[in-house]
C-alpha cells in the first residue's frame, strides 16, 4: 500500500462544496470517482480544508492510500481525465503513510477577491464578490491590522463550526486596492468555520463607513458573532496555499488565480 498526496485545484461554484454528499454532488464525490476508475477499487481522500460550497481552491491538498500501484502521472493525467471541467489534479507525490493532509498541516492561506464597481459582474460571475459601493481601502487595512496575532476569534465564527477550540494564530491579514479590485490576503495555523467570510464582512462594514476601523478590535474581543456583519458571499474565495512540514517536499502553491 503507498500514500499519495494530491493538489487540487477547483472552480467552487459548479459542486456544493467539499465534503462528500448524498447527491454525490460534492468536488470530493468526483474525484473519489475519478481516482477508483484510475485505481481498480474504491478510495478515500481527506482534504486540507473542507471548503464550502461556492468556494473555489488553487492548493487544495488530499491524501489517499492506494493498494493498486500506477504511475505518479496516471494519478494526474488519468485521474483528469475522469474529472469534470470544473476541477483537476495538479500534481502527484507518494508520501509516508504518516503524512496527513488535514492534520499535518502547518499554514493554510486564503485570498477573497471583491469587484468594488457600480455595476455587478458578468464574465466573472461566482469568481468574485461584488459591492457597488465605493470602499475605503486604508480604512479596511488599518482595521485587518487588529486581527493579526492569536485571538480567540468566535465573533467570526459560524453556528455551527465544529472546532474544539476558538482560539487562532492569524499571521497576514492584508488588505489591498488595484482598480476596481480590492484583494483581501489572509494567513493562519488554521480557521475556523465561515471565519474568512466574516472577517471580510466586518472589514466591508467598515470599507462602507458603516463602522469605524477601530470597530474591529472590540468586536474581536468581544467573542459575540452576532454583533459582526453577515456572512459575505462565497464567490470570491479562494484557498490558495496550504504548507507542511519541509520534510515531506511538496510542490509549492502557484498564484494561479488570473484576474485583473
Amino acid at each position: 500500500m503507498a500514500r499519495l498526496a494530491l493538489g487540487l485545484e477547483y472552480d467552487g461554484s459548479a459542486f456544493c462544496g467539499w465534503q462528500t454528499q448524498p447527491g454525490g454532488g460534492a468536488v470530493q464525490d468526483h474525484l473519489e470517482r475519478a481516482l477508483a476508475q484510475v485505481h481498480g477499487a474504491p478510495v478515500a481522500t481527506v482534504a486540507a480544508g473542507r471548503t464550502d460550497a461556492g468556494v473555489h481552491a488553487t492548493a487544495q491538498v488530499v491524501h489517499f492510500d492506494a493498494f493498486n500501484e500506477r504511475p505518479l502521472g496516471a494519478w494526474v493525467r488519468g485521474v483528469n481525465s475522469h474529472l469534470p471541467a470544473g476541477v483537476a489534479v495538479l500534481w502527484a507525490k507518494e508520501v509516508g503513510e504518516d503524512f496527513h493532509a488535514r492534520f499535518g498541516a502547518r499554514e493554510r492561506a486564503y485570498r477573497y477577491r471583491l469587484l468594488n464597481h457600480r455595476v455587478r459582474p458578468a464574465i466573472l460571475a461566482g469568481k468574485v464578490g461584488w459591492v457597488h459601493a465605493p470602499l475605503d481601502v486604508d480604512a479596511m487595512t488599518a482595521a485587518a491590522a487588529s486581527l493579526v496575532g492569536t485571538h480567540d476569534f468566535s465573533a467570526f465564527r459560524a453556528a455551527e463550526c465544529q472546532a474544539r477550540s476558538p482560539i487562532r494564530e492569524l499571521r497576514q491579514a492584508r488588505v489591498a486596492g488595484q482598480g476596481s479590485y480590492v484583494t483581501f490576503d489572509f494567513r493562519a495555523n488554521a480557521f475556523l468555520h465561515h471565519q474568512v467570510r466574516n472577517m471580510v464582512g466586518a472589514l466591508v462594514w467598515i470599507g462602507l463607513g458603516r463602522r469605524p476601523p477601530e470597530w474591529m478590535g472590540g468586536l474581536l474581543a468581544s467573542r459575540d458573532r452576532r454583533l459582526g456583519a453577515a456572512t459575505f458571499a462565497p464567490d470570491g474565495l479562494y484557498l490558495v496555499d496550504v504548507r507542511y512540514d519541509a520534510e515531506w517536499d511538496l510542490p509549492a502553491s502557484e498564484d494561479r488565480i488570473l484576474l485583473p
